[in-house]
């Protein structure tokens, strides 16, 4: 059955066509025959228990510069004329993107909105995390100066990172000798009013940074992001290059210990992050990515998979 199908994101002629995550889903729901409509966070809008927004109906087609096509903008209440509202813009994980978690958890009980907005506000990608800390490197959460030279003295080089950050952004190693270390924690406190996330640095991260996707539970595939020369940090985003993968026993052993809560908790697509072989570092469900480069290396087609465990809950619904 065809499904009316809204997409919450950042403007689509800046996307990277050839790789972003949303357009490939996109994509996918327009060759069912799916009706889709795009919009931004800030357009929403709630009244007497009703949440809508101004949006475009929109085709999509995967040629660079000329991908996407706007209809007129319509008035589209998201709990009543959607079938799925897709929350998909990426982070900072701010008050904005708390806010819209909010509104649209108000119709997630007639709408289904991917990922649930409620466990996407309560799973924060390096926080939730901790729940599963046996997996997880040495980390320390803190605004201390003192407790991050603490923290390094135990574990010789670490790196540093904001609690909320994405996409590779802001990622510092800082070595044994602690250079430069208090210097990094005031400017971090200044431009952060959390914490930061400190982790003992694995070396195994010069073999690569595995995305393992989970669909529903259960994983889609896997590739491996190799970090650019003179880099840490393996993001395809700065620079970092994907290649083919398998999983080890260690990381099936961290997705069959995540797979059930996050079906649970309805959150359908997910991206977990994990160095080495065998240390779990985040659990990505704000807005996942890598689903095109492990369908290029896999032969498979991970969105297709996501729309089929969308479609089942909508029909397991009944709306």
């Amino acid at each position: 059955m065809p499904l009316t199908v809204a997409v919450q994101m950042d403007p689509l002629d800046q996307i990277n066509v050839a790789g972003d995550s949303t357009f490939a889903l996109m994509l996918s729901a327009q060759a069912r025959g799916h009706r889709l409509f795009h919009y931004a966070p800030e357009d929403l809008n709630h009244a007497d228990g009703r949440v809508w927004t101004r949006a475009h109906p929109v085709t999509v087609q995967r040629v660079e510069g000329n991908h996407f096509s706007f209809g007129d903008a319509v008035s589209l209440d998201l709990g009543e004329q959607a079938d799925v509202v897709l929350m998909r813009q990426d982070p900072p994980f701010d008050l904005g993107y708390i806010t819209a978690t909010h509104l649209l958890e108000r119709i997630a009980d007639r709408t289904l909105v991917v990922n649930d907005p409620a466990s996407v506000r309560n799973a924060p990608e390096k926080v939730w995390v901790l729940d599963f800390a046996r997996f997880m490197p040495p980390t320390l959460i803190t605004r201390s100066v003192d407790e991050a030279k603490a923290f390094l003295a135990q574990h010789g080089a670490i790196v540093v990172k904001p609690l909320h950050g994405n996409g590779g952004k802001a990622i510092f190693k800082i070595d044994a000798d602690g250079a430069n270390l208090s210097s990094l924690i005031e400017v971090f406190n200044t431009a952060y009013r959390e914490p930061h996330m400190v982790q003992a640095f694995l070396p195994g991260v010069a073999k690569g940074d595995k995305r393992i996707v989970l669909v529903d539970g259960e994983v889609a595939g896997a590739v491996n992001r190799l970090p650019g020369e003179g880099e840490i940090r393996s993001n395809l985003a700065v620079g970092g290059t994907a290649a083919k993968t398998e999983l080890t026993a260690r990381e099936a052993e961290i997705c069959a210990a995540l797979g059930p809560e996050l079906k649970a908790r309805g959150l359908i697509f997910v991206g977990i992050d994990v160095i080495g072989g065998e240390w779990l570092t985040e659990i990505n469900v704000t807005s996942p990515t890598g689903i095109v480069a492990i369908d290029r290396f896999n032969g498979t087609d991970t969105a297709g998979m996501i729309w089929d465990a969308i479609e089942a809950r909508v029909a397991a619904r009944g709306k």
